[in-house]
């Protein structure tokens, strides 16, 4: 039987799959329907430092594979999460990921100082909020806001610190170098997508922003490209999301080079997502003779048939090779 555990910024995992924040709620929801033990962890609804209570007017839309949000960030706020949330989540027999965004450094610091307090395993910052102070220009557009924001947090964060990235970076390896640069851990990513649809009969945009979040399968070769450049780019693990449905979709990331997948719109589909991809990766890895996740992690970035690799792996070609 193939070995699923992940070792994980000191942390070993159970699996490869996370839930990815926003589609899972805070675990407890799906606590009757699967067994979130398999799981490597739950990423938690986004919060924010004293909650928001997110978008008028339609939030949802469904797109030919694939799905469109305009949530706004809904949430109970910190100290809520903790005092009310964060119990439940615990006994989920999971690793807890603590999403946090902000719209100032100043809320970005305050409210990983309250989660670190209050024992999360892990702080995914979500640097797509925008930035007040840059009038309204997310922190995970420029390398250099989004430094400035990650170091800030460093200085106070006490537990592994997971940066997650926007894919409207101006330049995804820039970013990832500069946030590995201001002390962020390992890298996530990537979240939504900037996208648009249009009311026929009402003649107007779906959303009241105008804009939404794309997500799901029509997204994951673009999201693949940006976690392989990522991989290139940094020496800090990289977790890897963005329209996984499959376990054979999950083992493409891993493959590019991801220490583990996070699991999104594919939970809307099916609430067993998470264990069934999980599942479905130990299902090929017995089929091909592989024991380990560590034997094809990075594999498609050399030269090689990698089926399986064992013993040294062969040394990457020069960047552009």
């Amino acid at each position: 039987m193939a070995d699923l555990h992940v070792d994980f910024l000191g942390k070993r995992l159970a699996g490869p799959v996370i839930a990815a924040s926003g589609t899972f709620g805070f675990g407890p929801e799906y606590a009757g329907i699967e067994d979130l033990r398999v799981l490597g962890g739950i990423s938690g609804k986004g919060l924010t430092l004293n909650g928001q209570p997110g978008n008028e007017g339609e939030r949802l839309y469904e797109t030919p594979s694939g799905l469109m949000n305009s949530i706004g960030l809904q949430n109970p706020g910190v100290q809520h999460f903790i005092d009310h949330e964060l119990p439940a989540m615990r006994r989920c027999g999971t690793t807890v990921w603590a999403n946090l965004g902000g719209h100032t450094i100043e809320e970005n610091v305050e409210g990983v100082q309250m989660l670190c307090a209050a024992g999360v395993d892990f702080i995914e910052l979500n640097i797509s909020c925008p930035n007040v102070k840059q009038g309204g220009l997310a922190f995970g557009i420029r390398a250099a806001d989004a430094g400035e924001v990650v170091s800030a947090v460093r200085k106070v964060c006490t537990v592994p610190l997971i940066v997650k990235l926007s894919p409207q970076a101006e330049s995804i390896p820039e970013m990832c170098k500069a946030v590995e640069a201001a002390g962020a851990d390992a890298i996530s990513l990537c979240n939504t997508f900037q996208a648009c649809a249009i009311d026929l009969e009402k003649r107007r945009p779906v959303f009241n922003n105008t804009f939404a979040g794309l997500s799901g399968p029509a997204v994951r070769p673009i999201a693949l490209r940006m976690v392989w450049q990522a991989v290139g780019a940094v020496s800090i693990p990289v977790v890897g999301l963005g329209g996984i449905l499959t376990g054979k979709d999950a083992l493409e990331f891993i493959m590019a080079g991801a220490a583990a997948v996070q699991v999104g719109t594919a939970n809307f589909l099916d609430p067993k997502a998470c264990t069934r991809i999980t599942n479905e990766i130990g299902q090929w890895m017995d089929a091909h003779g592989v024991k380990t996740l560590d034997e094809i992690r990075g594999c498609a970035r050399y030269i090689t048939d990698c089926l399986p690799l064992r013993g040294k792996v062969p040394e990457a070609p020069p960047e552009g090779g």
